[in-house]
């Protein structure tokens, strides 16, 4: 099964996390518009508001005068459009509206002529949908002038509109007289080349010539194909015959007339005996004998003459043997049925040659009927159009005679202006409704524009997006007054759980990250850690102390040292002094029973003492190689609260002697160019980062949820700092003093 491809949505609950980040300037932009439409609108003054209403009809002459106006002209884009939209155009014109000023004497608080895009900005010209009911109205701050000023206009639009009709009446008359005669010369014309058509090519109706074309078409093919049939009948029989008589039918021809001479089948029967009368005598004698002799030359003789007598009769010199002219009864029978069947064959032919050139004949006349038709027809269309063009003109221009004479106008005035005795429907609603949106959309543009140019990390989200290490830890901001302790790094101003602020559920949040790194590597189990951040103010000390406790309150022996020999917390967060610490234990190697600070069970700091002008150099010496195997060793887990990362090596150089780095990001403190700086440097310089822990998280501003309990739950706890106190007071007179310890 393919994986189902990732699409991006539009995150609007991430909008909403911004203008709830920047509700600040996004409300002061807000109020800043809406007051200024809302001063707005109460400085304006009330206005009344006269309509008249006016009947728009057809526009009869600009019909009349269509033809004349067809010939060169652009033809309008908008096919379907409505004419009212066009008669509001025309009452919104320049010429009506100057002269409506100009009627009126209308002028401004200046006392000139009031101008043109003024007196529109007035003006209001609709046109009532599914009607052809045309709405004018003008408001001002005078009744009784918005009425006149209406009926004014509605006067000067009707005078002119009749106008304008009247003289599109005359120019459509004086064009349909200038187009009258060559529209009666153009039907002439049409009449003459269609007449001239039919005539030349002998055309009465050429549909009924085409079907009566076609069927003879037909009928020719029909006659044809059986003559043919008829013509290979007699072609085989007349080949039959051939065969048996074994002559062709000019041979049977002339053999059949020159048996039918007496004096040539006399000397047949002549040489018919001579012939016998010799084959009796070569039986008897020799071939030299005389008698024998006598008879071949009297054959011979007789040959020779009847082949003469032949080519008598025959005029040709072509021998004919002498079997073929002993012609029997059968044999003649059969000479005179070829002849029978030759002389049919080639009426045959004949008939067939006669019909194929009819065939040919319609054929041909068929092939130019189509052109025929389809010149008739425009002819036809051209006589049409002329005719009708003509009649056209001549109606129009009895209608135009009417027309001229009349005052025809396109507008009927039904409803005139009255005057107003309430103002219009006022817009201050309207401009503060304007300005509220106007405010809505500034402050939210604000908003944005402030969060785009922020470069803070502003989310868990951003965060783990960013950094891409294992997340360890979320520590939740309860509130205002918790957040201010929760997340800063001034003095005394850090909260610890149990004693300044609840267990729920921040300390619920630091048991969860002592758990997340104690299942971190079940191959090796971590012993010491040290805490850092990107930047400054992010929190690391108070992550420090509170997993600290945390690890403590589960029975782990834990060590909290102070590594911040730049700026030193632990000793205010735990209002312990720092008189001695861990940079005395490095340079002056001091013992640990002597710089340790017992501040609850199981849990113990170590300040970092006095300052020293190279912290570096100390961290970074063999003798804190040894001391932080010598914590290990006498604790079950030591944390280090380093400096943060900005500038700095300290952490760096401690995480290379612990198991690995906790890094802390705060939303909001920590920007995109020091996170990635941070990240650049841990990654150059090889530490081993174990993950990190999100500090001071507001489940409100979070688009996804993080914890287990819900925002308004979140929102409910404030801090009892007092009750708080007394319990901090109460366990440290219970802390029992820890057995001395080892030097180191």
């Amino acid at each position: 099964m393919e994986p189902i491809p990732n699409v991006e949505e539009i995150d609007l609950q991430k909008h909403l996390l911004v203008l709830q980040r920047r509700w600040i300037p996004f409300l002061g932009i807000f109020g800043i518009v809406l007051s200024a439409a809302t001063l707005f609108a109460l400085s304006t003054k009330p206005a009344y508001k006269a309509e008249a209403s006016l009947l728009i009809k057809a526009n009869r002459n600009s019909l009349l005068a269509e033809l004349g106006e067809k010939t060169g002209r652009l033809e309008p884009l908008a096919v379907a459009n409505n004419p009212l939209d066009t008669q509001v155009r025309v009452v919104e014109s320049v010429p009506v509206i100057e002269d409506t000023i100009s009627s009126l004497q209308l002028k401004d608080s200046g006392g000139k002529l009031l101008t043109i895009e003024d007196f529109r900005k007035k003006l209001k010209v609709e046109a009532s949908k599914g009607t052809d009911i045309l709405s004018i109205s003008y408001t001002d701050e005078d009744p009784e002038l918005a009425a006149k000023v209406v009926n004014t206009l509605v006067d000067t639009y009707i005078r002119r509109n009749v106008q304008a009709n009247r003289a599109e009446a005359q120019a459509a008359r004086k064009f349909i007289l200038n187009q009258l005669p060559t529209t009666e010369t153009s039907v002439r014309v049409a009449e003459s080349a269609l007449r001239q058509f039919r005539e030349q090519n002998r055309i009465i109706v050429l549909q009924e010539e085409a079907n009566a074309a076609v069927d003879t078409i037909s009928k020719l093919e029909e006659d044809i194909s059986q003559v043919q049939a008829q013509l290979a009948d007699v072609t085989a029989q007349s080949e039959k015959l051939r065969n048996q008589v074994r002559l062709d039918s000019q041979q049977a021809l002339v053999y059949s007339e020159l048996s039918k001479i007496p004096g040539i089948q006399q000397l047949l029967v002549q040489l018919q005996e001579a012939q016998s009368q010799l084959a009796v005598e070569q039986t008897r004698y020799q071939p030299g004998h005389p008698s024998v002799i006598n008879l071949e030359e009297k054959v011979a003789a007789l040959s020779n003459l009847l082949q003469q007598r032949v080519q008598q009769v025959s005029g040709s010199n072509q021998g004919i043997a002498v079997k073929n002219l002993q012609v029997g009864d059968l044999r003649q029978d059969l000479i005179a049925e070829l002849l029978k069947t030759e002389k049919e064959r080639t009426g045959l032919e004949q008939r067939i040659t006669q019909l194929s050139n009819s065939w040919y004949a319609y054929k041909q006349r068929a092939s130019i009927l189509p052109k025929l038709e389809q010149t008739q027809r425009e002819l036809e269309r051209k006589l049409k159009a002329a005719q009708g063009t003509y009649e056209t003109l001549l109606t129009r221009l009895q209608e135009i005679n009417v027309a001229e004479n009349q005052s025809v106008e396109n507008a009927r005035k039904i409803s005139p202006a009255l005057i107003p005795e309430k103002p219009s429907v006022s817009k201050k609603r309207l401009i503060v409704g304007g300005g509220a949106i106007a405010g809505l959309l500034l402050g939210a543009i604000a908003a944005f524009g402030l969060d785009l140019i922020d470069r803070s990390v502003k989310t868990v989200r951003e965060a783990r997006e960013l950094f891409g290490y294992t997340l360890l830890g979320i520590i939740p901001a309860l509130n205002k007054n918790s957040k201010s302790k929760l997340n800063s790094e001034s003095e005394g101003q850090v909260a610890i759980v149990n004693r300044d602020v609840p267990s729920f559920p921040l300390g619920d949040a630091y048991q969860m990250l002592q758990a997340n790194l104690k299942f971190l590597n079940t191959d090796r189990k971590l012993r010491a850690i040290a805490v850092t951040s990107s930047v400054a103010k992010e929190g690391k000390s108070q992550v420090s102390a509170n997993l600290a406790v945390a690890m403590a309150q589960v029975g782990h022996r834990v060590l909290l040292v102070d590594a911040d020999m730049r700026r030193p917390s632990q000793h205010h967060i735990w209002r312990q002094n720092n008189i001695v610490g861990l940079s005395n234990m490095v340079v002056d190697q001091v013992a640990l029973d002597t710089t340790v600070q017992k501040v609850m069970p199981n849990l113990d700091i170590l300040p970092a003492g006095v300052v020293p002008p190279n912290p570096v150099a100390l961290l970074d010496s063999n003798r804190m190689r040894t001391l932080v195997a010598n914590f290990v060793e006498h604790y079950d887990f030591v944390i280090f609260d380093t400096p943060p990362l900005a500038g700095i090596v300290d952490a760096a150089v401690l995480g290379k002697l612990v198991d690995g780095i906790l890094l802390v990001v705060r939303p909001g403190v920590v920007d995109w160019s020091s996170a990635n700086a941070a990240k650049e440097f841990l990654t150059q310089s090889g530490q081993n980062v174990l993950g990190m822990v999100i500090n001071g998280v507001n489940a409100k501003h979070e688009p996804d949820s993080y914890f287990y309990y819900t925002r308004e739950q979140t929102s409910s706890f404030s801090l009892r700092t007092s009750e708080a106190q007394t319990l901090m007071e109460v366990i440290g007179r219970k802390i029992e003093d820890t057995p001395p310890k080892q030097n180191l």
